[in-house]
C-alpha cells in the first residue's frame, strides 16, 4: 500500500485534512483480511450474508440498515498514532479487539437484514427493540449471569439490541465452546436460542435490504480537528466540580511538611500509573481518566495542597479515590462521589 502524503505532516497540517479527502480504502487496507475473516467465519456457520463493510467515523450500523461501519482512523498508522495521541488509545487497534467490535456490529446487521426482532421468541428473550439509540449510561450488574459478557463494560445489559449482539458475537467467535463457558448462566438459553435461530438462517438471503448511500451515514465531511474537538466535548461533558473536601482529606500535608512536595506534583509524577491502574480495574476509557487526573492536578494547585511524606498508602488512596469516580460514572454518567 503506497504511503499517502498527507502521511507526512505535522499534527497540526494533517488537522486541517478533511477526512473525507484522505483517500481511504477500506479494501485496500490492512483490515481487509479481519473483513475476510469475519465473512469466513460466517460462511463456516452456513450463513451466506456478508454484511458490507465502510469506512465511518466510529464503529456503528446505521438504524435499519444492515451495513457496518468501521472507524477510519483503524485504517492507516499515522491515524492511528493520532488518535492514540489526541484519545489516548485506539479502539479495535489489535486484531482481537477488532474482530470483537466487528461481530458484535455483525449481529446488528444479521437483526436488520433477517428482521430478527419482529420475532416474538426474540422479543421474549432479549426484549422489545425500538428505534432509539443505546443510552449513553445505564446501570449494569456485573455479576448477573442473565448475559454474556463480551465487550467492555456490560454492555449487553444496555439495551436488548445490544443483548443480542452480544450474544451473537459470542456464539460467532471461533473455538469458545460457549456452551461450557456459560454453563449454568441464563445467558446460556439465550445463545441456544441464537444457535437455533441462525440454524434457520442457513443458506437464506436477507429479507431487507434496503437502498442506502454511504454519504448519509459516514460524518466524514470535517476536517480532522473538527472531528476530535466534537470527541473531547463528548468525552468531557460530565465532568463535575471537584470535592475539595476530599482532597484536602487525601492530601493533608503543609509547605513544612518533611517533603515539601504539592500535592499537584505528587500526581503529576504518578498520573500515568494511576491511570493505568484506574482503566486496567474500570475498563473506562483513557482519555477520560486522565482528563479526569489533569482536572484533580489543577484544583490541587489551586488549593495549595501538599503531601505529609511519600507513603506506598498514598498511590493506594488515591487510585481508590479515582476508582470510585470512575465507577460512578459508568453507573450514572458523572464523576461523583455518592455521600
Amino acid at each position: 500500500m503506497q504511503t499517502p502524503d498527507w502521511a507526512a505532516l505535522s499534527d497540526d497540517a494533517l488537522m486541517e485534512q478533511r477526512i473525507s479527502r484522505l483517500g481511504l480504502d477500506l479494501a485496500q487496507s490492512p483490515l481487509q483480511p479481519l473483513i475476510a475473516q469475519l465473512y469466513e467465519e460466517l460462511t463456516q456457520k452456513g450463513l451466506f450474508f456478508h454484511p458490507p463493510c465502510h469506512v465511518g467515523d466510529e464503529w456503528f450500523v446505521p438504524v435499519a440498515v444492515p451495513v457496518i461501519f468501521v472507524p477510519f482512523f483503524l485504517l492507516h498508522e499515522r491515524l492511528r498514532d493520532l488518535e492514540r495521541k489526541i484519545i489516548l488509545e485506539v479502539e479495535g487497534e489489535k486484531p482481537e479487539a477488532f474482530m470483537r467490535l466487528i461481530r458484535h456490529e455483525a449481529g446488528h446487521a444479521y437483526a436488520y437484514a433477517y428482521q430478527l426482532f419482529r420475532k416474538r421468541k426474540w422479543q421474549r428473550t432479549f426484549g422489545r427493540s425500538s428505534s432509539e439509540e443505546t443510552p449513553s449510561f445505564y446501570r449494569p450488574r456485573p455479576y448477573s449471569r442473565s448475559y454474556v459478557v463480551h465487550l467492555d463494560d456490560w454492555y449487553a445489559q444496555s439495551h436488548p439490541d445490544e443483548d443480542f449482539a452480544e450474544t451473537f458475537a459470542v456464539w460467532l467467535t471461533p473455538g469458545l465452546d460457549w456452551r461450557k463457558r456459560y454453563a449454568g448462566w441464563k445467558a446460556l438459553q439465550k445463545l441456544e436460542y441464537v444457535d437455533e435461530l441462525m440454524g434457520s438462517l442457513v443458506g437464506k438471503m436477507p429479507v431487507h435490504m434496503p437502498e442506502y448511500r454511504v454519504a448519509d451515514h459516514d460524518c466524514l465531511g470535517v476536517k480532522l480537528k473538527t472531528y476530535y474537538a466534537r470527541k473531547r466535548k463528548a468525552y468531557e461533558h460530565s465532568f463535575p466540580d471537584f470535592y475539595d473536601n476530599d482532597l484536602r482529606r487525601l492530601f493533608d500535608g503543609s509547605k513544612e511538611s518533611a517533603t515539601n512536595l504539592a500535592a499537584s506534583q505528587y500526581l503529576k509524577r504518578h498520573r500515568s500509573q494511576l491511570t493505568n491502574a484506574v482503566c486496567q480495574w474500570t475498563n473506562e476509557n483513557r482519555y477520560r481518566v486522565n482528563q479526569l487526573m489533569l482536572r484533580l492536578i489543577d484544583r490541587c494547585e489551586q488549593l495549595n495542597l501538599h503531601i505529609t511524606a511519600y507513603d506506598p498508602r498514598q498511590n493506594l488512596q488515591v487510585s481508590a479515590y479515582v476508582t470510585t469516580l470512575v465507577m460512578n460514572h459508568l453507573f450514572t454518567g458523572k464523576f461523583q462521589r455518592r455521600r
